[in-house]
């Protein structure tokens, strides 16, 4: 049913935990299975001026699927630029856990949608500080 890859993020999840005082952050859920994810983002700048994404860890409340999505989510995002970072697609995610079953691919999608809102999130806090 689950892939290996799937199962060792599961067993042993990447990036878990908290920011201390972290750029942005974003919480969502699935009512329907009772998932929650949080992401956690410290924005930087790279070389070429570029803001990417320094460091990026979570916290899940959710089966497998869910966790395993959150594990390799932070994985493909760390040290890609906003923009970068906001390309990445629930298929992307699944197909780097080697597939999900189909009822569990609103994970991948409840991934996508975290990593969005804390993105959209961090530009909306800068502009209003900008603005000022």
């Amino acid at each position: 049913m689950y892939s290996q890859k799937l199962l060792d993020h599961f067993r042993h999840p990447r990036n878990l935990g908290k920011i201390r005082n972290p750029n942005a952050w974003a919480q969502v859920g699935n009512p329907v299975c009772g998932d929650v994810m949080k992401i956690y983002l410290k924005i930087g700048k790279n070389p070429q001026g570029e803001e990417t994404i320094k460091e990026v860890k979570f916290q899940t409340l959710g089966c497998a699927a869910a966790i395993a999505v959150s594990s390799v989510l932070t994985e493909m995002v760390k040290g890609k630029t906003l923009k970068e970072a906001l390309e990445v697609k629930g298929t992307d995610i699944a197909r780097q856990l080697g597939g999900l079953p189909p009822i569990k691919f609103h994970c991948s999608l409840l991934g996508q949608e975290a990593l969005k809102k804390a993105i959209h999130q961090y530009r909306k806090k800068k502009d209003e500080k900008n603005k000022r």
